[in-house]
C-alpha cells in the first residue's frame, strides 16, 4: 500500500513538493497562498460591486436628467402657447365693448352718441395697452430719426423750419418697454 501511496504522490507534482520541503512548510505556504487568493478575490469583488453601484448611480442620473430635460420642453412649450394671455385676457372688455357699439350702431339715428362711444372704446384699450408697457412714438414736428421713424417720402418743407423734419405721419410708431415694436412711418420735409 505505500508502494501505491507513493506511486500515487509522484504523479501529483504538488504532493512531491510537500514531500521534499517538508509536510509543514507546505501547508503553511498553502494557506497563505490561499488567503493572498481569497483577498484577491475579496478585492476584485468589491471593485465588481463598486462599478455596479456608480453604474447604477450613473444610470439613475441620466435617467432624472433626461425626465428634467422632456418636463421643461413641454414647460417652455405651454409657456409659448400661454404667454399672450394676459394681454387676451385684457382686451376682451374691449372686444365685448365694440360688439355692444356694432349693435348700437345698427338702431342708431344719430351719429354724435355712436361716435363718443367709439372714442371711449379706443381710450379704453389705449389705457389697457398703456398698462402693459406699450407707448406711442410722437414723430410730427420733430426732427426724423432713421431709429425711429421709417420715411416714406420727402416733399418740400413749407419753411426753412421744417427742413429734415417730420411734417406728417402716415402710420403711428410704437414702444413696448422702450423698443421699436413697430417703425413711424413718416413723410420727411426737404
Amino acid at each position: 500500500m505505500l508502494k501505491k501511496k507513493k506511486k500515487e504522490d509522484s504523479e501529483n507534482p504538488e504532493v512531491l513538493n510537500d514531500i521534499m520541503n517538508g509536510n509543514e512548510e507546505a501547508n503553511g505556504q498553502d494557506q497563505s497562498a490561499e488567503a493572498a487568493e481569497a483577498e484577491m478575490t475579496s478585492a476584485v469583488e468589491l471593485v465588481k460591486q463598486e462599478l455596479a453601484l456608480a453604474n447604477d448611480k450613473y444610470l439613475r442620473l441620466y435617467a432624472e436628467f433626461d425626465n428634467f430635460r422632456r418636463r421643461t420642453i413641454k414647460e417652455r412649450e405651454e409657456a409659448r402657447k400661454m404667454e399672450g394671455k394676459d394681454v387676451i385676457v385684457s382686451l376682451l372688455p374691449v372686444l365685448d365693448d365694440f360688439e355692444r357699439a356694432l349693435r348700437a350702431m345698427e338702431s342708431a339715428t344719430d351719429a354724435a352718441p355712436v361716435k363718443e362711444g367709439v372714442v371711449l372704446i379706443q381710450n379704453k384699450m389705449k389705457n389697457i395697452l398703456a398698462q402693459k408697457g406699450l407707448k406711442e412714438m410722437e414723430a410730427i414736428g420733430g426732427p426724423f430719426d432713421a431709429d425711429v421713424h421709417e420715411a416714406i417720402t420727402n416733399i418740400p418743407a413749407p419753411t426753412e423750419d421744417w427742413k429734415g423734419k417730420v411734417i406728417d405721419e402716415m402710420e403711428k410708431g410704437y414702444l413696448l418697454n422702450d423698443k421699436v415694436i413697430r417703425f413711424a412711418k413718416v413723410i420727411v420735409g426737404a
